[in-house]
């Protein structure tokens, strides 16, 4: 896995206990699928024991292999949706998101486990084996947005942030083939250290697209999005970009 992880040999045994705690509240209606009024808060923190507390040994003088053979950090994470039907069935619906990944121990730093990767569809590939967490954003490549990507793509990101508007009209609300158009405006970034965060200084993006929920696939949808922002080291990350998702991982 020597293409996967970026320290010591590339491969090893490395273990990883969480506990996770997440706090919602939703109060969308009248559906699941095409909801027209109300909002879903989430918030959630994931944590692993500090082992490093539980000993006095010598991270600075540990290899990689040994410092990370016990992952430890405490994760972050925190979601706001609203939906506002300003007219009969046509919906404006406003989201953003916040990710944090942390550390116990500054010897041993951020984990390069449970990273944040920033860009396209959202979808998990193979190369998932270091439990990073995928974000999708329209108009740009899969996970270009990540910091350094252009450079190793397995660096990752410590902390992101993501808006999200949209305009959505049904075609069919009927609850075996439920289908809507959409257009939005986007906009994110991700940072691979803490004081680096700006959530003003963003990649933005626009486009269009449409969902189709079916009960035996779930929610389908394609887009295409321009990406408005050049994405240094890698000139074709932005610009026109189709999209396919499913059950809303671009979301």
């Amino acid at each position: 896995y020597t293409t996967i992880f970026t320290f010591g040999a590339g491969s090893g045994i490395y273990h990883n206990f969480t506990h996770n705690i997440a706090l919602g509240r939703n109060s969308t209606a009248p559906s699941y699928i095409y909801p027209r009024t109300g909002s879903n808060l989430s918030f959630s923190v994931e944590l692993t024991p500090p082992y490093s507390i539980f000993t006095d040994a010598d991270y600075t003088k540990m290899s990689d292999n040994e410092k990370y053979k016990w992952i430890e950090y405490h994760k972050w994470k925190f979601e706001a949706t609203y939906f506002l039907e300003v007219a009969p069935k046509f919906v404006i619906m406003g989201r953003l998101k916040y990710g944090f990944l942390g550390s116990y121990n500054s010897e041993i730093g951020i984990t390069p486990f449970e990273r944040f990767y920033l860009g396209g569809d959202g979808l998990s590939g193979y190369n998932n084996l270091d439990g990073r967490e995928i974000i999708g954003m329209r108009g740009y490549g899969n996970e270009t947005l990540t910091p350094y990507y252009y450079q190793d793509r397995n660096v990752g990101g410590t902390v992101y942030c993501k808006y999200t508007l949209e305009m959505r009209y049904p075609l069919s609300l009927n609850p075996s083939a439920t289908i809507y158009a959409l257009a939005f405006l986007e906009a994110g970034k991700a940072w691979l250290y803490h004081p680096m965060f700006n959530p003003f200084d963003l990649y933005r993006s626009a486009g269009f697209g449409m969902r189709v929920f079916l009960p035996m696939f779930g929610m389908l949808g394609l887009d295409w999005g321009y990406g408005f922002d050049e994405v240094p080291g890698l000139p074709g990350a932005n610009g026109g970009q189709f999209h396919f998702s499913i059950n809303q991982s671009i979301d």
